[in-house]
C-alpha cells in the first residue's frame, strides 16, 4: 500500500548530505506502519483522554518554563513523557482539528488550510468556493479517528471546541462520536457563549441541536467531561476535550459581564490580552485538567488509560512561545511548535523528555494503534504511531514533514527534514524564504539560504513534490 509519509521521506532524504545515510530514515518510519498491535503494548486496550488547548505557547506552562500555574498539566510530564519537538499540522485552528480526525494532512481534504472565520467565512480561494457551495467543512465521506474507535467498541465523546464546519451536515455525530458537547467556532464569548457578532446565533451545540448553559465555557467542558467518564467507567472510551483557552476573547472566570462582549471590544484582539486575565484563562484550564484526571484516578482507571495534552497550534502574541521566534498563523516554530505531554502508567516511561519529532497527526495513528484498529485502505494514515516507539524505548528518528497555510493572497509554508527546516512567505506577490539549521538554531535566527543553496532546493524539491501528492479530492 503507497504511504505518501514514506514516499516524501525518502525523496527527502535521498540527497542528504554526510552522516546522512540516503536509506536511513525511510525504513525507520515505514515500521511504524506495519500492521498488527505492537509487541510492547499490552493486550488490553486503554481508554484514550486527548485534551487539546486553543492557541497556547510553547512556553506557557510551568513544565516549559512558563509563569502560569499549570501544577496538574505539569503532572502529566512527571508521569510521563514531554515532547521538546512536537508539531501542530497547522498554525491555525481548523487545519490541525482536520489533521487529527482524519490522521492526514489536512490540505488532502480542501478548504481547510486556513481556520474557518467566524459566521462560517472562508478566508482563501477554495474555502470561499466550498462555502459558496454549503461544502465548507469536514465531510463524512473522509475517515474519522472518532468512527474507528466507535466502529471497534469505544464510547466516544467530544466536549468542548469543534471548528470543523458550521452546517449541521458536519456535526460531530456524523463523524463518529457518540455524544458532542461543542462549540461550532473558533471564539467565542466564555459566558454568553455567542461570536463576535450575536447576530451569528448561539454557538453551543449537544448532538447537533442548539442547548443553552449558564457557565464559564472551560468549566462546563470540565463539567461534562466528567460526567462523560463517571458514565463510561465501566467501558472503552475515546474522549477528546479540545478546550477554547486560552483563545480570545480574555475573559477569566470571573469577569463575567450582563451582556456579551461587542464587537469592537478590545479582548477579541488576539494579541493583545491582559496580561493576569491570559494567565488565569490557562491555571482554569489546568483547573479543569485536574477534575478529569482525578475522575480516572477515583474510577480506578489510571493505568488503563492514556493521556495527551497539546495544543493546536503555536501562541499568538499575548502567549509565551519563548525561546522560539514567530507565532499563530506562520511557520516559524513559534507558530507550529507546540507542547505536548503524554502519560500511560506502566505502559510510557514516568519523566521522560522526548526528542522525537511529532506531529498532531501522528496521534491519531497512535490512538488507532493502541485501540487495536487500523486506517480506511483508501486512506491511510500520514502519521506515525508514536507511543508504541516510546513504550519500546526505541531511538531518536529524524522525520520529514511539511506545512502550508494559507489566507487571502497570503501563505506560509515549511519543510522539516532532520533538524534542516526551509520556510517561505509569500504576501501578495513578494516571497520571502529562510533556511535554518533547527539543531544549532532554535531560535530561527541565523539564514542560511545563501550558503546553503543546495540543501534550500533540495527543500524547496521535497515541498513541491508533496504538495502535489496532497491535492484534494474535491
Amino acid at each position: 500500500m503507497k504511504n505518501s509519509f514514506v514516499a516524501l521521506a525518502i525523496g527527502l532524504s535521498c540527497c542528504a548530505g554526510p552522516g546522512r545515510a540516503a536509506d536511513a530514515l525511510a525504513p525507520s518510519i515505514a515500521a511504524e506502519h506495519r500492521p498488527g498491535r505492537q509487541a510492547s503494548l499490552p493486550a488490553t486496550r486503554p481508554n484514550i483522554v486527548f485534551l487539546l488547548a486553543d492557541d497556547l505557547g510553547y512556553g506557557d506552562l510551568g513544565c516549559y518554563g512558563g509563569t502560569a500555574r499549570t501544577p496538574n498539566i505539569d503532572r502529566l510530564a512527571r508521569e510521563g513523557i514531554r515532547f521538546t519537538q512536537f508539531y501542530a499540522n497547522g498554525p491555525e485552528c481548523s487545519p490541525t482539528r482536520t489533521a487529527f480526525m482524519t490522521g492526514r494532512y489536512q490540505h488532502r481534504v480542501g478548504g481547510l488550510d486556513c481556520a474557518i472565520g467566524s459566521g462560517n467565512v472562508g478566508r482563501y480561494d477554495d474555502a470561499i468556493r466550498l462555502r459558496a457551495r454549503n461544502e465548507l467543512g469536514l465531510p463524512t465521506t473522509e475517515s474519522s479517528i472518532a468512527r474507528i474507535l466507535k466502529n471497534a467498541g469505544y464510547a466516544t465523546a467530544l466536549v468542548g471546541k469543534w471548528h470543523l464546519g458550521y452546517d449541521d451536515k458536519f456535526a460531530p455525530h456524523h463523524h463518529g462520536f457518540d455524544h458532542a458537547f461543542y462549540c461550532l467556532g473558533g471564539g467565542m464569548d466564555y459566558f454568553h457563549h455567542v461570536e463576535e457578532s450575536a447576530d451569528f446565533g448561539p454557538m453551543l451545540r449537544l448532538n447537533g441541536r442548539i442547548v443553552q448553559r449558564e457557565g464559564y465555557f472551560t468549566d462546563l467542558i470540565r463539567e461534562e467531561a466528567v460526567r462523560f467518564i463517571e458514565a463510561h467507567q465501566a467501558s472503552r472510551f475515546f474522549l477528546y476535550v479540545p478546550f477554547t483557552a486560552p483563545h480570545a476573547p480574555f475573559q477569566g472566570p470571573n469577569d463575567r459581564q450582563p451582556q456579551p462582549l461587542p464587537a469592537d471590544s478590545p479582548l477579541w484582539n488576539q494579541g493583545k490580552a491582559p496580561p493576569a486575565v491570559y494567565t488565569a484563562m490557562i491555571e482554569r484550564m489546568d483547573d479543569a485538567v485536574e477534575r478529569i484526571l482525578a475522575t480516572i484516578q477515583a474510577a480506578g482507571l489510571m493505568t488503563n488509560t492514556l493521556v495527551v495534552f497539546t495544543s493546536d497550534n503555536g501562541g499568538t502574541a499575548s502567549a509565551r512561545n519563548a525561546p522560539l521566534s514567530g507565532r499563530k498563523g506562520s511557520t516559524m516554530e513559534g507558530g507550529i511548535r507546540v507542547p505536548c505531554l503524554m502519560r500511560w502508567p506502566g505502559v510510557l516511561p514516568a519523566g521522560v523528555i522526548s526528542e522525537q519529532v511529532g506531529i498532531t497527526m501522528d496521534l491519531t495513528a497512535s490512538f488507532a494503534q493502541v485501540g487495536g484498529v487500523t486506517a480506511p485502505s483508501d486512506r491511510p494514515f500520514d502519521g506515525m504511531d508514536l507511543v508504541s516507539r516510546l513504550a519500546a524505548r526505541e531511538p531518536v528518528i529524524p522525520r520529514a514533514l511539511c506545512w502550508r497555510a494559507r489566507r487571502g493572497d497570503n501563505a506560509w509554508w515549511a519543510v522539516r527534514d532532520g533538524d534542516l527546516k526551509y520556510v517561505r512567505r509569500k504576501q501578495g506577490n513578494a516571497v520571502t524564504e529562510w533556511l535554518f539549521d533547527l539543531g544549532a538554531d532554535i531560535a530561527e535566527w541565523n539564514n542560511q539560504l545563501a550558503v546553503r543553496p543546495t540543501d534550500a532546493q533540495r527543500l524547496r524539491r521535497g515541498l513541491e513534490l508533496w504538495e502535489t501528492e496532497v491535492q484534494p479530492r474535491r
